[in-house]
């Protein structure tokens, strides 16, 4: 059985969204030609904001193809939200890892069948507290080795402005931004699409975790570049590692020592 959708689900969101998001939005859009125009093709993009994937949807839309998205599976429960989710063939991801590896073979059957897959390979918004993209996990890489569908790198910014994530670092520029939802004035969403990675050297090997990870890499880095010339900026030499940093901040909390209770005397030196 093929990929399900309804193009007429597909139809109404475009008809329904595409003036919304015009309305919404300035758009600072480059490099939609290096989108193919037909057969399977994953977007790898970097996450900043949970309201980047409508820009994204926007951007991908423009350049002639509908975004399939792997979305949280508690939102197909939602009414409404779950019919549009299923009627347009967005991919379900379910928390255990059972149903985390249907939602990769869903994936890789829609790829097969010729969809436009939207992947983000951090896995969540960046946790860097100037919102380089972080470390990248490998189920693009096993998609793209799998299937031989092109990896188109994109870069989005801007919808960190319209609504920065709530769980993001308090430091740097990620803390220097007001929680919320800020339409007014009108934010620019700059996005743009690099030619497709080269992985051509991966190509036939066995998918060993030494491979996914020289994939993943060269995905990211295409990803990050693009990102640079969006901001003008130079990024770090080290991508940020969210599962690092939480590792470490889990050791420091262990060999913290234990706070005295409220009232408590200070221990003598002859420990009386």
């Amino acid at each position: 059985m093929g990929h399900a959708y309804s193009p007429g689900w597909r139809k109404l969101t475009i008809v329904i969204l595409r003036p919304l998001l015009f309305g919404l939005l300035k758009r600072d859009w480059r490099g939609r030609r290096n989108v193919p125009g037909e057969g399977g093709v994953i977007i790898a993009a970097n996450h900043l904001s949970e309201a980047d994937p409508l820009a994204l949807a926007h951007f991908v839309s423009a350049s002639g193809r509908f975004p399939v998205f792997l979305a949280k599976s508690t939102l197909f429960d939602v009414r409404f939200v779950g019919n549009v989710l299923r009627g347009t063939g967005q991919i379900p991801v379910h928390r255990d890892h059972e149903d985390a590896a249907r939602a990769l073979e869903d994936a890789e059957k829609a790829l097969l069948d010729g969809e436009c897959l939207v992947f983000y390979p951090e896995g969540s918004c960046t946790r860097d507290p100037e919102l380089w993209p972080m470390t990248g996990q490998t189920g693009v890489a096993r998609m793209a080795l799998k299937t031989g569908a092109k990896v188109v790198p994109v870069a989005n910014w801007g919808a960190h402005e319209l609504m920065p994530y709530k769980k993001a670092e308090q430091t740097g520029l990620a803390g220097s931004l007001k929680k919320g939802f800020h339409p007014f004035p009108r934010k620019t969403m700059k996005v743009v699409a690099g030619p497709p990675v080269d992985l051509s050297e991966y190509a036939g090997r066995p998918l060993s975790r030494e491979t996914l990870r020289a994939a993943t890499d060269a995905v990211m880095a295409a990803i990050v570049g693009l990102l640079a010339e969006l901001r003008g900026q130079e990024p770090p030499k080290e991508r940020y590692d969210h599962h690092r940093v939480l590792e470490e901040r889990r050791r420091a909390a262990a060999t913290r020592p234990a706070a005295r209770p409220a009232g408590s005397a200070e221990p003598k030196a002859d420990g009386s």
